[in-house]
């Protein structure tokens, strides 16, 4: 119903926040509350649930996390309080890379997310997350960083999905150069 909200955050909850646009208050639950800060403006991409008996908002602060949420509460038995952990926890590159590789033991470290789920969302998604996993990979400031530091393509491919995306560019250098240098 929304595509996105741009407004303040006015309030930091454990699995939501609140923000504030044009005087409406909107809860909006999100993978990871304590990455915004209070009294700054954001833009979030949100996704609207309706339901019999409840409406939310889930929000996210890239187009490319709230594809794949979209993406993965489509899978069966998936719902947006088991999908919202796993993009809390992992980061987008390492989830598509789980799935395309079939790799369960990745996707059973999330909560609730137990062995037959993990089957129905390799089953579900495999091969239909590839092509904004590249486009996510070509356009992101850590790949240009480690290619300058003079590692190769493929090694930082190698990495890149176990690194978090969501932090800072400078704790994703660090990250993946601990990463590289094993």
């Amino acid at each position: 119903m929304y595509g996105y909200i741009k407004g303040i955050v006015t309030e930091i909850e454990s699995n939501y926040i609140i923000v504030d646009n044009n005087g409406i208050g909107y809860i909006i639950f999100v993978p990871n509350p304590y990455a915004y800060q209070l009294n700054n403006e954001y833009t979030v991409y949100t996704y609207t649930q309706v339901r019999e008996d409840e409406y939310s908002l889930y929000g996210f602060k890239e187009k490319e996390e709230k594809n794949l949420f979209i993406k993965l509460i489509s899978v069966k038995g998936l719902g947006p309080k088991m999908a919202l952990p796993m993009l809390a926890t992992g980061s987008i590159n390492g989830i598509m890379d789980a799935i395309d590789r079939e790799n369960i033991l990745y996707l059973k470290k999330f909560p609730k997310i137990g062995d037959k789920v993990a089957r129905q969302i390799i089953l579900d998604l495999k091969g239909k997350l590839t092509a904004s996993s590249s486009t996510i990979l070509n356009n992101n400031e850590l790949v240009d960083a480690l290619l300058a530091l003079g590692y190769k393509q493929a090694d930082i491919k190698k990495v890149l999905p176990h690194v978090n995306l969501n932090n800072d560019i400078e704790n994703q250098i660090k990250e993946a150069l601990k990463l590289l240098l094993k």
